[in-house]
């Protein structure tokens, strides 16, 4: 019964510690990089003067009323 503490302790942090790594690494590229990808892709074919165009012929901005 001696160092039962400890040797469960040890055991229990080492995997504690490989869950979360295991954990944070299936988020990297379970979610993360495939969002980065898809803001990429949506940013390289995105023209912003297009879309301000469209939202003051809509009456959106109050700034910039419609023609």
């Amino acid at each position: 019964m001696r160092r039962l503490l400890a040797s469960r302790m040890k055991f229990h942090l080492l995997g504690a510690f490989l869950v979360s790594v295991g954990c944070a690494t299936l988020y990297k590229f379970g979610v993360a990089e495939p969002r980065k990808r898809a803001y990429a892709e949506f940013y390289k074919n995105y023209d912003p003067m297009k879309d301000f165009e469209a939202m003051k012929a809509a009456g959106v901005l109050e700034s910039a009323p419609p023609k």
